[in-house]
């Protein structure tokens, strides 16, 4: 892990990052250390944060989670699987589907619709967005135009995240709820 970036308290942030971390802070009850560290760019990490929301408005929570899993999975962040492990636990998903779609199970409890989803995802990161014309078509029929650019730019937004966590080396904040105790 790296130590040289300060990790910053909700205190030391501006009043408007602090007021929309706090909503996180209370449901999870902790601030991670990816808000911590992302904290030294405020505005950046605002815009990050509105980002994901406006997206999350146009994909079903069961949508947003399979581009979740699928690029923490791939991109190898364990930080992104073990916090939405528990999410989706909160919002009712069944185990198996999450154990299916973190484990890149196309044929289990997956949805038609969230099959195509994921090899969406899976073709963008396997190509680096190249010659994924033929998922993408198949999400279009399955999304639309409008929900589809929301799965690119979702994706794109977890690749950050991804990259930011694993540069930093961050661990999960908390176990994940399948691990054996």
């Amino acid at each position: 892990m790296i130590s040289r970036i300060p990790r910053l308290e909700i205190g030391e942030m501006p009043a408007d990052l602090a007021a929309a971390l706090l909503p996180r802070v209370q449901n999870l009850g902790y601030l991670g250390e990816f808000f911590k560290c992302a904290a030294h760019q405020p505005a950046a990490l605002m815009a990050f944060l509105n980002l994901t929301e406006e997206l999350k408005k146009s994909l079903s929570d069961r949508l947003v989670s399979v581009v979740t899993f699928t690029v923490a999975r791939l991109m190898e962040n364990n930080y992104e699987i073990t916090q939405h492990e528990r999410l989706c636990l909160k919002l009712g998903f069944e185990e198996q589907w999450i154990r299916d779609v973190v484990a890149l199970e196309r044929e289990g409890e997956l949805s038609q619709e969230e099959r195509a989803v994921q090899a969406l995802v899976l073709r963008l990161l396997a190509g680096r967005g190249h010659a994924a014309s033929a998922e993408l078509e198949w999400v279009v029929e399955q999304l639309g135009p409008e929900r589809t650019i929301a799965v690119l730019m979702l994706t794109g937004r977890h690749v950050t995240h991804a990259l930011i966590v694993n540069a930093l080396g961050l661990a999960p904040p908390v176990p994940s709820p399948f691990t054996p105790r």
